[in-house]
C-alpha cells in the first residue's frame, strides 16, 4: 500500500480481532521481559562470621537468580558512632560477592542505616 495514493487506500476488517492481535503482541512482549527484583539482606555491625557466611550465601542464591541484592545494616543506639565498622562489613560482604556480582553502588548513610547495592554480573560480558 502507497500512503501517497490517490483515492487513499483503506483497508476493511473486523476491529474485534485487530484487538485481539493487539493483545496477543502485548502479552507476547511482556512475556519476554525480566522484571528487576530487589531483595534486601539485613547485617548488623557486631555480625558474626557463622552469621554473615549464611547472609552471603543467600545473597549469592538471589544474585545467580538474577535479582539485585541491597544489603544493609541498621545502627541501634551508640552503634551510629563507629560507622566505619559498618563500612567494613559492608566492604568485606561486597568482596566476598565480586565473583557473582558488581557493586551498583557504594556503601551509603540514610538516617540510621547504611546500605549497599549490588547487581549481578551479566552471563554474556
Amino acid at each position: 500500500m502507497a500512503p501517497q495514493a490517490k483515492p487513499p487506500v483503506a483497508r476493511i476488517m473486523d476491529h474485534g480481532k485487530f484487538k485481539f492481535e493487539q493483545q496477543k503482541k502485548d502479552r507476547e512482549i511482556r512475556k519476554n521481559q525480566k522484571v528487576i527484583v530487589v531483595k534486601e539482606v539485613r547485617l548488623s555491625p557486631s555480625i558474626d562470621d557463622h552469621d554473615f557466611n549464611t547472609k552471603l550465601r543467600n545473597a549469592i542464591k538471589f544474585l545467580e537468580k538474577g535479582d539485585k541484592v541491597k544489603a544493609s545494616i541498621r545502627f541501634k543506639g551508640r552503634a551510629i558512632t563507629h560507622k566505619e565498622i559498618g563500612q567494613r562489613v559492608l566492604e568485606r560482604f561486597a568482596e566476598a560477592c565480586k565473583e557473582v556480582a558488581t557493586v551498583e553502588q557504594r556503601p551509603k548513610m540514610d538516617g540510621r542505616s547504611m546500605f549497599l547495592m549490588l547487581a549481578p554480573v551479566n552471563e554474556k560480558e
